[in-house]
């Protein structure tokens, strides 16, 4: 077991709006995810689970208490320091694929590549090199949406791949595709987070999906629990 700490949440709270209307959504999280791991962070609709991944992967910031990377809070980043950081270190997978129907498959995988300012040619051989390993190389030129439901979903894993980023937030990855097309999918992710040695964050209520993990971790009304 991975026992170096690659993020971590110290005393988090992250309350929205003030006064009377005011709503905690998380209420002093203490959380450390050990570099390679694969963890989930289980609980209901509403419970806080997502909000904690938007914090961990520096996309919102914590009202109070601290998200440090690698031993460094996210607030002492620099603006183009924190891009730098969502934009290579980390990669999402979400329950909407959030494709680009206009665009083909390699130019969806590629889109982070782009955002950073890699050159086109340099961007083209990442793009195979990562649908090679989810096995959609064939569909390379072909419109998103012309896809099936899975193979969205694996265009979406070989995007949070494509700039070898340190952690992948998985945010219900399986939860608009049949049963039969999610377990595909799950094999494959958890295949390539043990191959490249990516930290795997899963945020989910799908026990099934959380016990595929290395380690759980359970959430309620913004608090662990266990």
């Amino acid at each position: 077991m991975p026992t170096t700490t690659l993020l971590e949440a110290t005393s988090v709270h992250k309350t929205y709006g003030k006064g009377s209307g005011a709503y905690e959504a998380l209420r002093g999280v203490n959380l450390a995810i050990r570099q390679g791991e694969s963890i989930a962070i289980l609980g209901k609709s509403g419970s806080g689970k997502s909000t904690l991944m938007h914090l961990l992967a520096g996309l919102d910031h914590p009202s109070t208490g601290t998200i440090a990377y690698a031993g460094r809070p996210l607030t002492d980043l620099r603006e183009r320091e924190m891009a730098a950081f969502r934009n290579q270190s980390v990669g999402f997978i979400f329950q909407q694929f959030f494709l680009q129907p206009t665009l083909t498959v390699a130019e969806n995988v590629v889109l982070p590549l782009k955002i950073a300012g890699m050159g086109r040619r340099e961007r083209l051989g990442k793009a195979r090199a990562a649908l090679e390993k989810v096995g959609l190389t064939r569909w390379a030129g072909h419109r998103a949406t012309d896809l099936s439901g899975g193979q969205k979903q694996r265009v979406a894993i070989a995007r949070a791949l494509v700039g070898n980023p340190k952690i992948i937030f998985a945010d219900e990855p399986t939860g608009n595709l049949d049963t039969e097309t999610g377990r595909e999918v799950v094999k494959l992710l958890f295949e390539l987070q043990k191959k490249e040695g990516i930290t795997l964050v899963v945020v989910t209520h799908d026990l099934d999906l959380a016990k595929l993990c290395n380690r759980r971790v359970h959430i309620s009304d913004g608090r662990l629990t266990a």
